[in-house]
Protein backbone atom coordinates (compact mmCIF):
# COMPACT_ATOMS: atom_id res chain seq x y z
CA UNK A 1 0.00 0.00 0.00
CA UNK A 2 2.87 2.41 0.88
CA UNK A 3 4.65 1.58 -2.38
CA UNK A 4 1.46 2.10 -4.39
CA UNK A 5 0.81 5.45 -2.68
CA UNK A 6 4.39 6.56 -3.38
CA UNK A 7 4.06 5.49 -7.02
CA UNK A 8 0.82 7.45 -7.47
CA UNK A 9 2.42 10.54 -5.92
CA UNK A 10 5.41 10.28 -8.26
CA UNK A 11 3.13 9.70 -11.26
CA UNK A 12 1.04 12.74 -10.38
CA UNK A 13 4.14 14.92 -9.83
CA UNK A 14 5.68 13.85 -13.13
CA UNK A 15 2.45 14.56 -14.95
CA UNK A 16 2.26 18.03 -13.44
CA UNK A 17 5.83 18.88 -14.35
CA UNK A 18 5.51 17.69 -17.95
CA UNK A 19 2.09 19.20 -18.61
CA UNK A 20 1.83 22.47 -16.72
CA UNK A 21 -0.22 24.01 -19.52
CA UNK A 22 -2.76 21.20 -19.56
CA UNK A 23 -6.19 21.08 -18.06
CA UNK A 24 -5.87 18.36 -15.39
CA UNK A 25 -7.85 15.15 -15.66
CA UNK A 26 -10.79 15.20 -13.29
CA UNK A 27 -11.14 11.43 -13.84
CA UNK A 28 -7.85 10.90 -12.03
CA UNK A 29 -8.39 13.72 -9.56
CA UNK A 30 -11.64 12.26 -8.21
CA UNK A 31 -11.07 8.59 -9.00
CA UNK A 32 -12.58 7.49 -5.69
CA UNK A 33 -15.82 9.47 -5.91
CA UNK A 34 -19.15 7.79 -6.57
CA UNK A 35 -21.61 10.05 -8.43
CA UNK A 36 -24.90 8.84 -9.81
CA UNK A 37 -28.62 8.73 -9.25
CA UNK A 38 -31.01 6.81 -11.47
CA UNK A 39 -30.89 5.71 -15.11
CA UNK A 40 -30.13 6.54 -18.75
CA UNK A 41 -32.39 7.33 -21.66
CA UNK A 42 -32.62 6.11 -25.23
CA UNK A 43 -32.25 8.84 -27.88
CA UNK A 44 -31.66 9.58 -31.56
CA UNK A 45 -28.30 11.03 -32.56
CA UNK A 46 -30.05 13.87 -34.43
CA UNK A 47 -31.95 15.19 -31.40
CA UNK A 48 -30.74 18.25 -29.45
CA UNK A 49 -29.15 17.45 -26.11
CA UNK A 50 -30.06 18.84 -22.68
CA UNK A 51 -27.39 20.67 -20.70
CA UNK A 52 -24.70 18.57 -19.01
CA UNK A 53 -25.66 15.54 -21.08
CA UNK A 54 -23.71 13.33 -23.49
CA UNK A 55 -25.15 11.06 -26.17
CA UNK A 56 -23.51 7.73 -27.04
CA UNK A 57 -24.52 6.03 -30.29
CA UNK A 58 -23.26 2.54 -31.13
CA UNK A 59 -22.40 2.64 -34.84
CA UNK A 60 -20.73 -0.72 -35.54
CA UNK A 61 -18.22 -3.21 -34.10
CA UNK A 62 -16.14 -0.88 -31.91
CA UNK A 63 -17.21 2.50 -33.32
CA UNK A 64 -19.27 4.90 -31.22
CA UNK A 65 -20.39 8.46 -31.77
CA UNK A 66 -19.96 10.64 -28.68
CA UNK A 67 -21.88 13.93 -28.83
CA UNK A 68 -21.87 16.90 -26.50
CA UNK A 69 -24.56 19.46 -25.77
CA UNK A 70 -22.38 22.13 -27.38
CA UNK A 71 -22.16 20.23 -30.67
CA UNK A 72 -18.84 18.37 -30.55
CA UNK A 73 -18.80 14.97 -32.25
CA UNK A 74 -16.19 12.27 -31.61
CA UNK A 75 -16.04 8.82 -33.21
CA UNK A 76 -14.10 5.93 -31.67
CA UNK A 77 -12.20 3.25 -33.61
CA UNK A 78 -12.95 5.14 -36.80
CA UNK A 79 -12.84 3.07 -40.01
CA UNK A 80 -13.66 5.84 -42.48
CA UNK A 81 -17.36 5.00 -42.72
CA UNK A 82 -20.08 5.71 -40.16
CA UNK A 83 -23.17 5.47 -42.37
CA UNK A 84 -25.15 7.45 -44.93
CA UNK A 85 -24.60 10.78 -43.25
CA UNK A 86 -22.76 13.98 -44.09
CA UNK A 87 -21.53 14.27 -40.50
CA UNK A 88 -17.86 15.26 -40.24
CA UNK A 89 -16.63 14.41 -36.73
CA UNK A 90 -14.55 16.94 -34.82
CA UNK A 91 -12.27 14.18 -33.58
CA UNK A 92 -11.77 10.51 -34.39
CA UNK A 93 -9.70 7.91 -32.54
CA UNK A 94 -8.24 4.76 -34.06
CA UNK A 95 -6.49 1.54 -33.07
CA UNK A 96 -4.58 -0.64 -35.49
CA UNK A 97 -4.89 -4.19 -34.23
CA UNK A 98 -7.17 -4.87 -37.22
CA UNK A 99 -8.44 -2.85 -40.15
CA UNK A 100 -11.91 -2.79 -38.61
CA UNK A 101 -10.56 -0.29 -36.08
CA UNK A 102 -8.80 2.29 -38.23
CA UNK A 103 -8.38 3.73 -41.70
CA UNK A 104 -5.27 4.84 -43.54
CA UNK A 105 -7.27 7.52 -45.35
CA UNK A 106 -9.41 9.54 -42.93
CA UNK A 107 -11.33 12.44 -44.44
CA UNK A 108 -8.95 15.44 -44.47
CA UNK A 109 -11.87 17.59 -43.32
CA UNK A 110 -11.73 15.93 -39.87
CA UNK A 111 -9.90 18.42 -37.62
CA UNK A 112 -8.39 15.90 -35.18
CA UNK A 113 -7.34 12.35 -36.09
CA UNK A 114 -5.84 10.54 -33.09
CA UNK A 115 -3.97 7.31 -33.75
CA UNK A 116 -3.73 4.95 -30.80
CA UNK A 117 -0.18 3.93 -31.69
CA UNK A 118 3.12 5.59 -32.58
CA UNK A 119 6.42 4.22 -33.84
CA UNK A 120 6.64 0.48 -33.21
CA UNK A 121 6.81 -0.19 -29.50
CA UNK A 122 6.92 3.46 -28.49
CA UNK A 123 3.22 4.15 -28.09
CA UNK A 124 1.77 7.63 -28.28
CA UNK A 125 0.44 10.27 -25.91
CA UNK A 126 -2.63 12.39 -26.61
CA UNK A 127 -4.05 15.18 -24.49
CA UNK A 128 -6.46 17.08 -26.73
CA UNK A 129 -8.31 19.89 -24.97
CA UNK A 130 -11.34 21.03 -26.97
CA UNK A 131 -12.68 23.11 -24.08
CA UNK A 132 -15.98 21.23 -23.81
CA UNK A 133 -14.21 17.87 -24.16
CA UNK A 134 -10.80 16.58 -23.13
CA UNK A 135 -9.52 13.51 -25.01
CA UNK A 136 -6.56 11.54 -23.68
CA UNK A 137 -5.21 8.01 -23.96
CA UNK A 138 -3.46 5.28 -22.01
CA UNK A 139 -1.24 2.98 -24.08
CA UNK A 140 -1.48 -0.81 -23.78
CA UNK A 141 0.15 -3.72 -25.62
CA UNK A 142 -1.36 -5.69 -28.51
CA UNK A 143 -0.79 -8.99 -30.24
CA UNK A 144 -0.15 -8.70 -33.95
CA UNK A 145 -2.20 -10.56 -36.55
CA UNK A 146 0.80 -12.82 -37.13
CA UNK A 147 1.47 -13.93 -33.57
CA UNK A 148 3.91 -11.25 -32.45
CA UNK A 149 3.45 -8.54 -29.86
CA UNK A 150 3.65 -4.79 -30.12
CA UNK A 151 4.32 -2.95 -26.90
CA UNK A 152 2.08 0.11 -26.44
CA UNK A 153 0.36 -0.55 -29.76
CA UNK A 154 -3.21 -0.05 -28.52
CA UNK A 155 -4.80 2.87 -26.72
CA UNK A 156 -7.56 3.15 -24.19
CA UNK A 157 -9.10 6.51 -25.10
CA UNK A 158 -10.80 8.57 -22.41
CA UNK A 159 -13.24 11.38 -23.09
CA UNK A 160 -13.85 13.83 -20.26
CA UNK A 161 -17.01 15.81 -20.88
CA UNK A 162 -19.97 17.21 -18.89
CA UNK A 163 -18.33 16.04 -15.66
CA UNK A 164 -18.27 12.46 -16.97
CA UNK A 165 -15.32 10.19 -17.68
CA UNK A 166 -16.06 7.96 -20.67
CA UNK A 167 -13.57 5.23 -21.58
CA UNK A 168 -13.20 3.12 -24.72
CA UNK A 169 -10.96 0.10 -24.12
CA UNK A 170 -10.07 -0.34 -27.80
CA UNK A 171 -8.64 -3.68 -28.90
CA UNK A 172 -7.44 -4.59 -25.41
CA UNK A 173 -5.24 -7.70 -25.24
CA UNK A 174 -4.20 -7.80 -21.59
CA UNK A 175 -5.46 -6.68 -18.24
CA UNK A 176 -4.09 -3.22 -17.41
CA UNK A 177 -1.37 -3.15 -14.78
CA UNK A 178 -1.59 -1.00 -11.65
CA UNK A 179 0.09 1.96 -13.32
CA UNK A 180 -2.34 1.80 -16.24
CA UNK A 181 -5.36 1.54 -13.94
CA UNK A 182 -4.05 4.60 -12.08
CA UNK A 183 -3.60 6.52 -15.35
CA UNK A 184 -7.13 5.61 -16.46
CA UNK A 185 -8.68 6.83 -13.24
CA UNK A 186 -12.41 6.67 -12.59
CA UNK A 187 -14.61 5.80 -15.56
CA UNK A 188 -18.31 6.54 -15.25
CA UNK A 189 -18.96 4.89 -18.62
CA UNK A 190 -16.86 2.22 -20.32
CA UNK A 191 -17.16 0.64 -23.76
CA UNK A 192 -15.66 -2.83 -23.52
CA UNK A 193 -14.81 -5.52 -26.11
CA UNK A 194 -16.52 -8.75 -25.06
CA UNK A 195 -15.81 -11.12 -27.97
CA UNK A 196 -13.90 -13.46 -25.66
CA UNK A 197 -11.07 -14.34 -28.03
CA UNK A 198 -9.83 -11.69 -30.42
CA UNK A 199 -9.31 -9.37 -27.45
CA UNK A 200 -9.53 -10.75 -23.89
CA UNK A 201 -11.08 -13.96 -22.58
CA UNK A 202 -14.50 -13.24 -21.09
CA UNK A 203 -13.30 -14.12 -17.58
CA UNK A 204 -10.44 -11.61 -17.81
CA UNK A 205 -12.64 -8.87 -19.24
CA UNK A 206 -15.16 -9.52 -16.48
CA UNK A 207 -12.40 -9.00 -13.92
CA UNK A 208 -11.29 -5.75 -15.58
CA UNK A 209 -14.81 -4.34 -15.54
CA UNK A 210 -15.46 -5.37 -11.96
CA UNK A 211 -12.27 -3.59 -10.92
CA UNK A 212 -13.15 -0.44 -12.89
CA UNK A 213 -16.61 -0.37 -11.19
CA UNK A 214 -18.02 1.93 -13.85
CA UNK A 215 -21.65 2.95 -13.45
CA UNK A 216 -22.36 2.15 -17.10
CA UNK A 217 -20.87 -0.68 -19.19
CA UNK A 218 -21.62 -0.86 -22.92
CA UNK A 219 -20.50 -4.14 -24.54
CA UNK A 220 -18.94 -3.85 -27.99
CA UNK A 221 -16.86 -6.00 -30.34
CA UNK A 222 -19.22 -8.96 -30.05
CA UNK A 223 -20.14 -11.15 -32.99
CA UNK A 224 -23.21 -13.15 -31.94
CA UNK A 225 -26.03 -12.79 -29.44
CA UNK A 226 -24.81 -16.03 -27.87
CA UNK A 227 -21.38 -14.53 -27.26
CA UNK A 228 -22.92 -11.37 -25.84
CA UNK A 229 -25.11 -13.39 -23.48
CA UNK A 230 -22.09 -15.42 -22.38
CA UNK A 231 -20.44 -12.19 -21.25
CA UNK A 232 -23.58 -10.91 -19.53
CA UNK A 233 -24.05 -14.15 -17.60
CA UNK A 234 -20.70 -13.61 -15.89
CA UNK A 235 -21.62 -10.10 -14.78
CA UNK A 236 -25.15 -10.38 -13.35
CA UNK A 237 -23.90 -11.02 -9.82
CA UNK A 238 -22.64 -7.42 -9.54
CA UNK A 239 -24.30 -5.58 -12.45
CA UNK A 240 -27.86 -4.88 -13.50
CA UNK A 241 -28.65 -5.43 -17.19
CA UNK A 242 -30.84 -3.21 -19.38
CA UNK A 243 -31.66 -3.91 -23.01
CA UNK A 244 -32.10 -0.73 -25.03
CA UNK A 245 -34.48 -0.74 -27.98
CA UNK A 246 -32.09 1.15 -30.23
CA UNK A 247 -28.48 2.17 -30.66
CA UNK A 248 -28.25 5.39 -28.59
CA UNK A 249 -28.49 6.50 -24.98
CA UNK A 250 -28.05 9.81 -23.20
CA UNK A 251 -26.11 10.06 -19.97
CA UNK A 252 -25.37 12.72 -17.38
CA UNK A 253 -24.06 12.75 -13.84
CA UNK A 254 -27.64 13.14 -12.66
CA UNK A 255 -28.82 9.99 -14.45
CA UNK A 256 -26.07 7.50 -13.73
CA UNK A 257 -27.53 4.31 -12.24
CA UNK A 258 -27.21 3.66 -8.52
CA UNK A 259 -25.98 0.13 -9.22
CA UNK A 260 -23.43 -0.64 -11.98
CA UNK A 261 -25.44 -1.47 -15.08
CA UNK A 262 -24.76 -3.10 -18.45
CA UNK A 263 -26.62 -1.40 -21.30
CA UNK A 264 -27.14 -3.59 -24.35
CA UNK A 265 -27.25 -1.47 -27.50
CA UNK A 266 -27.84 -2.68 -31.06
CA UNK A 267 -25.33 -1.12 -33.49
CA UNK A 268 -26.75 0.96 -36.32
CA UNK A 269 -25.14 3.05 -39.07
CA UNK A 270 -25.80 6.78 -38.85
CA UNK A 271 -28.38 8.11 -41.31
CA UNK A 272 -29.37 11.69 -42.02
CA UNK A 273 -32.81 10.67 -43.26
CA UNK A 274 -35.10 7.91 -42.05
CA UNK A 275 -34.96 4.93 -44.39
Amino acid sequence: MIRLSLFLCLLFSATQLSAQDRRPSHCIAIANSTPGLSYLHKASYRDPLPDYTVRLSYIAHASFLIQTQGGLNAVTDFTGFVGTTNLIPDVVTMNHAHDTHWTANPDPAIPHVLKGWGSFGEGVEHHLDLDEMLVRNVSTDIRSQFGGEEMRGNSIFIFEVAGLCIGHLGHLHHEPNDAQYAAIGRLDVVMAPVDGGYTLPVSTMTGVLKRLKSSVVIPMHWFTDFGLQNFVSGMVDEFDVKRVDGSSIEVSLATLPKRPTIFLLRPSWLRDNDE
